[in-house]
């Protein structure tokens, strides 16, 4: 069967008018109740009660933790997995190596904290039932964290808040997270060890 729509219904906001050919089903029907001043109700589906509801879609897809081994870092990826586990995503769990600093003894100990800091992740997201992927970076960490989210097309960064010593302040006026959440295109969460 083929139905018209009249484009003049639809100027003011007024709803379409479908009109049907002669002789049609809906024509018929439509007759007998003008002819009785009164107009036959739409039939509506009804959802079925035994049909399992149809999950919705989650918020995030891939969440990005920035973990550094350190009480804010896990406080960091405690947050994501949870988000992730919440809304079905999935997480990386990131560490970036500062080589800004090029002394070799402290390249190879922030690799040794990055790797268990990655591990811990990992763990904690299985016991969640959470996928997490672990990931190394070189660099300097604001610029790596914005490249990863911006590659990967991540929907959420999840960061720990900064607590920096005194000459921290004086070396580096502008924590990872204020950077982060200046210069990212994405959504930036920023926990501290509070708030878990």
């Amino acid at each position: 069967m083929s139905a018209d729509i009249d484009p003049d219904a639809n100027r003011h906001g007024a709803e379409p008018t479908v009109r049907t050919p002669e002789g049609t089903g809906l024509d018929a029907v439509d007759r007998d109740h003008d002819d009785e001043g009164v107009s036959a109700p739409t039939p509506v589906d009804e959802p079925d009660a035994d049909a399992d509801p149809v999950p919705a879609a989650g918020l995030f897809e891939r969440v990005l933790v920035v973990t550094d081994g350190a009480e804010t870092g896990e406080t960091a990826v405690e947050t994501g997995i949870d988000l992730a586990a919440a809304h079905g995503a999935t997480v990386d769990a990131l560490y970036v190596v500062d080589t800004t600093e090029a002394w070799d003894m402290v390249v190879e100990r922030r690799e040794r904290e990055g790797e268990a800091a990655v591990e811990a992740a990992e763990a904690r997201g299985r016991e969640r039932g959470v996928d997490v992927e672990k990931w190394f970076r070189y660099g300097t960490a604001h610029e790596e964290v914005l490249d990863f989210a911006d590659a990967h097309d991540v929907d959420l960064v999840v960061l720990g808040s900064a607590r920096r010593t005194g000459l921290e302040r004086l070396v580096r006026p502008e924590p990872l997270p204020t950077r982060v959440q200046r210069d990212g295109s994405v959504p930036v969460l920023v926990v501290g060890v509070d708030e878990v």
